[in-house]
């Protein structure tokens, strides 16, 4: 059964007893590779997503975790339609955001908002921290002037900041405080879906655990829905109530947060929980660390069948022939594996 039937079979079973807020339907990007200066002729893509099903349940966590360049960051900016998909459909409430252009589209992103990675490059220098958090609700026309200082004040407080910094530039603010303040941004217009892009990757470890806390008790506060992307496997745990893990432009393998640490089923998955630390000296010493071999293939040129084939020491012939049927193994865990 192709992967897009297969997601359908699990959206109408899984998704029929729970509260669907974002589905993502065989989402792709792809950015064109090209050739000459003045005449470019198309002669490529790069693949930096191809073929992505999932969905996020309203109020919950979904993590989205894999190694640099394997499209993460790209598959949350293109559910926001920062990046305009290939293919595919992103399903928000309903509504599929690729067919929304103009004024329909800046209206529901009203409801949709991101925290960026780096709090030193994603605020403005020039503006003042009233300016940059008050931004949004000027673009949407929310409230007077005094109403929306009121607001800023407010949303300065609610993540942990003096309200009385208002008048203060970014480069006044160590790097904690700065991503705070992207927390606040991203609240401001009241959204029910925000995609934290790595949000504490930049941060020292003394503060990771603080933005962490942080969203969680934004989340209970006010009833938000995180996409979280990462690539620290000990935050995700912490964090998320499924987990998705991408290789290469695909999801290969999605369950719940306990199933996936307890019984990983993909080579991929279960060679990335062998590199996590485990603060047990016993447990750490009988372990057996899996090391992948080679180096990631180029998206512009993915293997054959099974993407991870290359890298896997259990391939077998078919993992090159034929791509791995996205299925079901038991109670909401997927996986696309020919070995499961």
């Amino acid at each position: 059964m192709p992967q897009d039937e297969t997601m359908a079979v699990q959206s109408s079973s899984t998704q029929s007893s729970d509260r669907v807020l974002l589905e993502v339907r065989g989402l792709k990007m792809w950015f064109p590779i090209t050739q000459g200066l003045i005449l470019q002729r198309r002669v490529g893509d790069i693949r930096a997503v191809d073929g992505l099903d999932f969905f996020i349940r309203r109020g919950e966590t979904l993590g989205l975790v894999g190694e640099s360049g394997c499209g993460k960051s790209t598959t949350g900016r293109a559910i926001l339609q920062l990046y305009r998909p290939t293919a595919g459909q992103v399903l928000f409430e309903g509504t599929d955001l690729t067919r929304l252009r103009g004024e329909a589209l800046r209206r529901m992103r009203r409801r949709m908002q991101m925290i960026f990675q780096d709090p030193y490059a994603s605020l403005n220098p020039r503006m003042t921290v009233g300016n940059i958090v008050g931004e949004p609700l000027e673009v949407h026309n929310i409230g007077k002037p005094e109403e929306r200082r009121q607001r800023v004040q407010e949303l300065l407080e609610v993540v942990g900041l003096n309200p009385y910094f208002v008048n203060r530039y970014p480069h006044e603010f160590s790097g904690g405080q700065r991503q705070r303040i992207g927390v606040a941004r991203a609240l401001a217009v009241n959204p029910d879906f925000i995609v934290c892009d790595e949000p504490i990757s930049a941060l020292d470890v003394s503060i990771q655990a603080q933005i962490i806390n942080l969203l969680e008790e934004l989340q209970d506060k006010f009833g938000l829905t995180y996409l979280f992307i990462a690539h620290d496997l000990s935050v995700v745990r912490h964090i998320s109530d499924r987990v998705a893990v991408m290789y290469l432009g695909k999801i290969v393998e999605l369950t719940t947060r306990d199933e996936l640490y307890s019984n990983p089923l993909h080579p991929y998955t279960k060679a990335l929980l062998s590199a996590v630390p485990i603060p047990d000296p016993v447990v750490e010493e009988k372990r057996q660390r899996i090391i992948l071999e080679g180096d990631v293939p180029s998206p512009a040129n993915p293997p054959s069948g099974c993407r991870f084939r290359t890298r896997c020491g259990l391939r077998m012939d078919i993992c090159a022939e034929v791509e791995p049927e996205w299925r079901e193994t038991a109670a909401d865990h997927w996986v696309a594996c020919h070995r499961v």
